[in-house]
């Protein structure tokens, strides 16, 4: 009878050991929570650690969701059918891509931590450190002395209630950029903030769109959320280098280019396949050219009105952005009206009424006429005439 029993414990068991999963099971919060249960119960102490700082970098950094139950749920969807070393391999790659110093084969760096919070606490939460406010530094990318910045370094800063910095260690505090323009959401970016030595975010000009920034300024949510506290600074109207913010390209409109089929050749009986028809390229609107141009100008961008012209009257771009005797001078302009009285085989006038405001304040009425060619399916301004 006592054989029986221990025979009926042993099966008991191994029914037990058996019935444990080895994949991420996605279906549902509670099914994805035993499965990554069961799946770090069967790792050594430190591969634990370790396997929940992959989850960790991945619900924060791997998918796009807010708040906690919704990040859990994506991170479901993400990681179903999943096994650990394929948890590992997409952490690695979710922190090399996001400039995070984390690996799954180094130490433990980022504290004990749980993604569903339902744990007994540690002794000591890396993630509890005891600040007051923070503090953001912005930083300039030094560029040529043409074009300018290529882009700015952002640093968030812990501070404590007397201002000094916070020293802390061994931390994985979520940290959040949000950039805006004019009231318009740019973009948002996510970081781990480990120690003091953070190194930040870096925006670089070259990935805001032109057409989203306000008057060549931009504004800088930072948040960085600890154990007890989300704490936020914004900087309003942070200057941004114009010139090398990025412009798309102009639109290439195209006829059809499918290849008309196959026609029999009457005198030969050979098929021949015609070629594809050449893509016909149409040139923008050149009111639109001069009016860029004009507003180039006015915000004192004088590299992209250089750029946007091919006049040999105007020499190089020293001479036409010079303060004094070029259009360096400019403080503003107003347009009053704009046409195109002409429009022709590749050439066009635009005709401009504006008022110029230089940089005395003296206001000057003018009455312009560009001249315009086309080069590689855009506008050149190649002449420029004050009627009287």
């Amino acid at each position: 009878m006592k054989f029986i029993k221990y025979c009926l414990l042993i099966s008991l068991l191994i029914f037990t050991v058996s019935c444990k999963k080895t994949k991420v099971d996605g279906s549902n919060r509670m099914s994805f929570q035993e499965s990554i249960n069961d799946m770090a119960s069967s790792l050594p102490t430190l591969k634990q650690v370790k396997f929940n700082e992959a989850l960790y970098i991945l619900k924060t950094f791997g998918v796009e969701a807010d708040g906690d139950i919704a990040e859990i749920e994506a991170l479901g969807k993400l990681l179903n059918g999943k096994k650990t070393p394929d948890i590992f391999k997409m952490a690695d790659e979710v922190a090399q891509k996001n400039g995070i110093t984390w690996s799954s084969t180094a130490p433990p760096s980022l504290g004990e931590m749980n993604i569903f919070g339902n744990v007994t606490a540690s002794e000591k939460d890396p993630n509890d450190i005891d600040a007051a406010a923070l503090n953001v530094i912005v930083r300039n990318i030094a560029g040529d002395s043409l074009t300018g910045s290529k882009g700015l370094i952002i640093i968030p800063q812990l501070l404590d209630n007397n201002g000094r910095k916070v020293d802390f260690e061994g931390a994985a505090l979520e940290t959040i950029m949000e950039i805006s323009s004019g009231g318009t959401k740019i973009s948002t970016s996510k970081n781990l903030m480990q120690d003091p030595a953070f190194r930040g975010f870096t925006i670089k000009y070259s990935s805001l769109p032109r057409e989203k920034i306000f008057e060549d300024k931009i504004d800088i949510k930072l948040s960085v959320k600890t154990t007890k506290k989300l704490l936020q600074m914004i900087k309003m109207g942070v200057p941004v280098n114009g010139q090398a913010l990025y412009t798309p390209p102009a639109p290439v409109i195209a006829d059809s280019l499918q290849t008309p089929p196959p026609i029999v050749d009457p005198q030969t009986g050979e098929t021949v396949v015609p070629p594809a028809p050449t893509p016909k390229v149409v040139n923008p609107d050149p009111k639109t050219t001069v009016s860029k141009f004009l507003n180039n100008l006015s915000t004192q961008n004088f590299k992209a009105a250089f750029d946007a012209a091919d006049n040999p009257n105007w020499g190089s771009y020293d001479k036409f952005s010079n303060p004094n005797s070029g259009f360096g001078s400019v403080k503003n302009i107003n347009v009053k009206n704009i046409a195109v009285p002409y429009n022709k085989d590749n050439s066009a006038n635009v005709n401009v009424t504006y008022d110029v405001t230089d940089k005395n304040g003296k206001v000057s009425s003018l009455n312009v006429t560009y001249g315009l060619k086309a080069v590689n399916n855009t506008w050149k301004i190649t002449t420029y005439k004050i009627n009287n």
